[in-house]
């Protein structure tokens, strides 16, 4: 498992195959807000309700200068099937080889149904326009976590 990010570190860049096939790379995104969200698996309850609330959000989101990724493991073609059976807007992005989410210490051990077992670590990252992080949140809950990271952002 990658270390986890904190304040201060400089975001791993990445590029990543978006749910159309095309490629995403973070550093494009210099001079703006990003916030990047890794879950374990499309159409999953969990993880399409987290979608659906950053969906949801991202026009309120993008006025307030941010732009949102969800990176999960799933190939693109799942990811395009996800986005169009929920209707999302925001951009999903594949990460097959799980060396994003490895290098942003969002896959490694974690406690499922009291197992430890290895997957994906749900975890929100917020990167700042100078490509520095500016909040890191680990093993984030996926109802009501849109909510908390506006408030943790100060944008409610």
């Amino acid at each position: 498992m990658g270390d986890r990010l904190a304040p201060g570190d400089t975001a791993p860049d990445f590029t990543l195959p978006d749910d159309t096939g095309s490629e995403v790379t973070l550093s494009d995104l210099r001079g703006r807000k990003v916030i990047v969200y890794f879950y374990p698996a499309a159409m999953t309850p969990g993880c399409t309700k987290q979608a659906c609330d950053f969906s949801e959000s991202l026009d309120s989101l993008a006025a307030d200068g941010y732009t949102v990724l969800g990176i999960s493991p799933d190939e693109p073609e799942k990811l395009a099937r996800f986005r169009d059976k929920e209707a999302l807007t925001l951009t999903l992005l594949s990460d097959a080889d799980k060396a994003v989410m490895t290098a942003w210490g969002a896959f490694g051990e974690k406690k499922l149904y009291g197992k430890v077992v290895e997957g994906v670590i749900r975890s929100t990252v917020v990167v700042a326009e100078d490509g520095t992080v500016s909040h890191a949140w680990y093993n984030v809950k996926a109802t009501g976590h849109v909510a908390k990271l506006r408030r943790d952002l100060g944008l409610d």
